[in-house]
């Protein structure tokens, strides 16, 4: 079974986390921020990874710290869950329409964190999130997951249809790229044999 559950308590943060790489995109997510709720949400019925997540955070000073160690925990879990990912397809991309919107998420579950973000908005704040936090959200996840994430909206103008196309774009990148290889479901995807981070997950 590839699953996991992650504890992460900080000073600013609680947050409590469980996975299904193997689900049916089943969530229950409460975060005190409606529009991040929404996103992670998106994330998991498009993904079909099962999602239960529920963080309290220090709210009364801003968003910040609720965003960011929401995607931290989620990242690790998804490393948790994928243990040395044997088998896996690896590689992942989409393309995620919404109706003016068009954007393209491609991955590499690499070991080797790293994010390219081509997106932008003409306002910022959506809901209770500041704009600029999406892009930390991506970061964060792709820094813990152990993912090359590259995120990159083609065009648009409305800012909820441009972050919701990013989350449906990365679900969809991440559902085909942890995915078993029924031709290698045995073998790790790399020709050094291991994925599991720095320059020993090269190739």
């Amino acid at each position: 079974m590839r699953t996991a559950s992650i504890h992460r308590k900080t000073s600013e943060t609680d947050v409590a986390i469980e996975i299904d790489l193997d689900g049916t995109g089943a969530y229950s997510v409460s975060t005190g921020i409606g529009f991040l709720d929404h996103m992670v949400e998106q994330l998991s019925r498009h993904s079909l990874i099962d999602i239960r997540m529920t963080v309290t955070g220090d709210l009364h000073i801003d968003p910040h710290h609720t965003t960011e160690d929401s995607a931290i925990a989620l990242g690790e879990a998804f490393a948790k869950a994928l243990g040395d990912k044997r088998g896996i397809t690896r590689y992942g991309h989409a393309y995620a329409p919404m109706d003016e919107t068009l954007t393209r998420v491609a991955i590499d579950i690499s070991g080797r964190p790293f994010l390219v973000w081509r997106t932008e908005f003409s306002q910022p704040r959506l809901g209770e999130m500041d704009t600029e936090m999406f892009e930390h959200w991506f970061h964060s996840f792709a820094q813990a997951a152990g993912i090359t994430l590259h995120v990159e909206t083609l065009y648009g103008r409305n800012n909820h249809h441009i972050v919701e196309s990013a989350y449906k774009a990365l679900a969809r990148a991440l559902r085909a790229a942890v995915e078993i290889d029924p031709r290698k479901a045995d073998a790790i995807p790399s020709t050094k044999g291991t994925l599991g981070g720095g320059a020993e997950a090269d190739g």
